[in-house]
């Protein structure tokens, strides 16, 4: 009883934040917030955006470019940093199942659309790679960890081409 009055107290608190979301500020900036109606960045605005919260700036900025070059099928609606003990009191609530010998800093509440980033454990250096596997659980729609590996297999390969072509 008490997990389940903690979850829909959690997405009362996930659904109260987006509907006033409009009247904040900082990083809960929508994709594309700021780009009027004539201008030529509006085109590449995607139909969903999402919403990135509890980042600093730098963090918000790499989520949001890496998700740029992925370009995937199926957005997330909101990117989750939080501190290590709402990390792992989340994984709790939701029954993530993480295999033995694996260590998770990021995982996918599928039905609410939300990734969840561990903001004490993540590594820059490896966000994308990770990210790419989150996106892929959204993309296949499932909590199969081979599936959304296949899926997350052309993320990854458009971030490498993106940061080859940094190089050149």
């Amino acid at each position: 009883m008490k997990v389940a009055a903690g979850a829909v107290l959690f997405f009362l608190g996930f659904g109260f934040t987006q509907i006033c979301w409009a009247q904040t500020t900082g990083s809960t900036n929508t994709a594309g917030a700021g780009a009027s109606a004539g201008d030529a960045r509006s085109a590449a605005v995607p139909a969903v955006s999402y919403v990135v919260f509890g980042a600093t700036g730098q963090q918000e900025a790499l989520v949001r470019s890496q998700i740029e070059i992925m370009r995937p099928a199926v957005l997330p609606l909101r990117v989750v940093f939080v501190p290590h003990w709402k990390y792992v009191d989340n994984t709790r609530i939701f029954h993530l199942r993480v295999p033995a010998g694996y260590n998770s800093a990021l995982f996918t509440h599928l039905p609410s659309r939300t990734v969840f980033i561990d903001a004490d454990r993540y590594l820059v250096e490896s966000l994308g790679y990770w990210l790419a596997h989150e996106l892929g659980h959204l993309v296949t729609n499932s909590a199969d960890e081979h599936e959304a590996d296949n899926a997350a297999r052309e993320f990854r390969r458009r971030l490498k081409d993106s940061r080859n072509r940094g190089l050149h």
